[in-house]
């Protein structure tokens, strides 16, 4: 069965899911969908960075995404307003990993994989990897979560329950980069926002607490998943890119319903 390259497909989107699903609850209650994008794009630094010093493609993406991650918080309220500080190093990260690949000779690179995803070719290996990294992000998100929902509420309401906000935002950090690196293979450098992002958001229209949130958006990130890769299948069109477009149609439908039963 895991010789079938759409059940290792259907897997690997799944285990994606799950990984970004409850932390893109937290991006989106923290209204830090730039820190996400900022993050997402160093993993093209780390890819170049891998492949320069032949070393694992997920630590590579990994570490330039602590990196990216550290670096946002250690520099943010110097000066800067937080968006123009992660839209300089956001899109600078992603430049400097476009050129540094492009510096690489005798080494044979998909550049459309890196940056969109190539899902279908997900292997054994492939899936350890993602599903070893979802199950570390789901503990961590499980560890912390009440110290994390607290931190999201007020860093004041936090310092208060003795919890140290500044802790749960490496925390937050941590978890982002585990995910990113799982996700790379998946839906690539310049979608992995939009698979943080999307299912949380359009989750937010079906539930009521944050615990239904975050599973809410679990099973709407699957179901983007899985749908995108039979769509794909079906009209032969790139993964990925298909895979956050049936997302997209999910949130319309949150949207859609939610403004219904307002009515």
């Amino acid at each position: 069965m895991f010789d079938d390259f759409l059940f290792r497909a259907a897997l690997a989107g799944v285990g994606t899911a799950l990984a970004a699903a409850p932390l893109g609850c937290f991006v989106v209650w923290r209204r830090m969908a730039y820190f996400g994008d900022a993050t997402a794009h160093a993993a093209m630094l780390g890819v170049a960075l891998a492949l320069a010093f032949d070393v694992s493609i997920f630590g590579g993406v990994l570490i330039a995404a602590l990196m990216m991650g550290t670096t946002v918080s250690a520099l943010a309220g110097r000066g800067f307003a937080a968006d123009t500080l992660l839209g300089v190093l956001a899109h600078s990260a992603l430049a400097a990993g476009l050129v540094a690949v492009s510096f690489l000779s005798g080494i044979r690179i998909d550049l459309m994989g890196y940056l969109v995803g190539d899902i279908l070719a997900v292997s054994r290996g492939d899936l350890g990897l993602i599903w070893g990294g979802a199950a570390l992000v789901l503990g961590l998100v499980w560890w912390r979560w009440s110290a994390l929902l607290t931190a999201t509420v007020g860093e004041d309401l936090a310092t208060a329950a003795g919890i140290d906000p500044r802790r749960e935002r490496m925390v937050l950090t941590l978890g982002l980069a585990l995910t990113v690196a799982v996700a790379i293979k998946v839906v690539g450098v310049l979608l992995i926002g939009s698979l943080l992002i999307i299912p949380a958001a359009a989750a937010r229209g079906f539930a009521t607490t944050p615990e239904r949130m975050a599973l809410s958006a679990v099973a709407i990130g699957c179901t983007a998943a899985l749908g995108g890769l039979a769509a794909s299948y079906r009209f032969d069109t790139p993964t990925g890119p298909t895979i956050v477009c049936i997302a997209a149609v999910l949130f319309g439908f949150s949207v859609v319903t939610g403004a219904l039963r307002r009515r």
